[in-house]
């Protein structure tokens, strides 16, 4: 059956701007799956699926109104942020031999491209197959990052055998030399939002390395280390347990098409979540921010590890470190990246190192 793609008012802001949401839906029928979207931050408001026994559940976390997203921005629940996802020391960057200024929201640092980053603003939308594109165009400037830049992402779902799969890929193009790394903030509790904590997820990682980081989240000196006889050793199935905001090296660095990188299973619900990506990184978010003064759309406060964020991206503080991936964009070449959220249901957890998998789609994170 083919996508069913509707829109629908979600709602204004403050200043009067209409926020809309996206309705994608797989079903009906066993393994549907129901994503919504909104044009406000380009925000996932929500994730239906079902669980081993065909129970849906709704497993995103985030709110029934805008006035809560605006309210709560700084916490990114399912936002598209950017222009630079994660930090960047001391906010600010050298390129070309001119240093730009940023803007700090995250003590010294910028995190997500500052203050008022794209999941602060409204987009403009249209249908494609399957979904919703999202477009706007970042002025020279905002939030002191150079160049305007044209930003695409498209979200786009589709029914794959016991569950579907929602595809986020993102374009981009400058007219002046810039820094660009963006991806989706979602917190997933694949028990139900509101279920508890998701600290009991047993999490598997591609990623033999992950990058050490100081007190306030920027990269250690010294470049990646290895996780073997670390808390941050995923590499085959365990609960996810401890608290993390941590960069993941994902094997194979930067690919052209998504390669299965993560894999999350709820033991409880029997849901699993396969995540595949171009990207080089993956930042493992537990909401430890979160101490239940938040109630999202279940009626539940969040408190720590309510929802887990697998942000894929670039690594942090990739423009002051050049032996890192580059994020670098220029004139004339274009920004690339895809991840595909792919969910289904089993009966247990799946043991052993986590390979790489099928190729899930055709466009990827590139410099072109």
């Amino acid at each position: 059956m083919e996508t069913q793609v509707s829109r629908e008012l979600f709602g204004t802001l403050d200043d009067g701007s209409r926020v809309d949401r996206w309705t994608l839906e797989t079903g009906p029928g066993p393994g549907a799956l129901r994503v919504r979207v909104l044009t406000y931050g380009g925000i996932v408001q929500s994730v239906d699926a079902p669980d081993r026994d065909g129970r849906p559940a709704q497993l995103a976390l985030g709110f029934g109104e805008p006035a809560s997203y605006a309210a709560h921005g700084g916490s990114h629940f399912g936002a598209l942020v950017g222009r630079y996802a994660n930090r960047i020391a001391g906010a600010a960057f050298t390129l070309d031999g001119r240093t730009y200024e940023l803007t700090p929201n995250d003590g010294a640092h910028s995190l997500h491209g500052g203050p008022r980053n794209f999941s602060r603003v409204v987009w403009d939308a249209r249908p494609v197959a399957g979904g919703v594109e999202l477009h706007r165009v970042s002025p020279d400037g905002e939030e002191g990052f150079p160049g305007n830049l044209d930003v695409r992402v498209a979200y786009t779902l589709s029914a794959r055998p016991g569950g579907g799969a929602l595809r986020i890929a993102y374009r981009a193009r400058t007219d002046a030399p810039t820094v660009v790394n963006l991806t989706n903030h979602s917190y997933l509790n694949l028990g139900g939002d509101g279920s508890g904590s998701a600290t009991g997820h047993e999490l598997r990682l591609a990623a033999a390395r992950y990058t050490p980081v100081d007190g306030t989240g920027i990269p250690l000196p010294g470049g990646p280390a290895e996780v073997a006889g670390t808390r941050f050793d995923f590499r085959t199935a365990r609960p996810v347990g401890d608290a993390y905001d941590h960069n993941f090296v994902l094997d194979g660095g930067v690919t052209e098409e998504p390669r299965v990188v993560a894999e999350l299973f709820d033991p409880r619900s029997g849901r699993v979540l396969e995540l595949a990506t171009t990207e080089p990184g993956l930042q493992l978010y537990t909401a430890g921010h979160l101490d239940g003064s938040l109630t999202g759309t279940s009626g539940v406060p969040y408190g720590p590890a309510a929802g887990l964020a697998l942000e894929t991206q670039h690594f942090p503080d990739s423009p002051n470190r050049p032996e890192f991936p580059g994020t670098v964009l220029r004139p004339g070449e274009t920004y690339r990246s895809t991840t595909v959220y792919g969910f289904g249901v089993r009966t247990r957890s799946a043991g052993g190192v986590l390979r790489e998998g099928a190729p899930r789609g055709t466009s990827y994170r590139a410099v072109t």
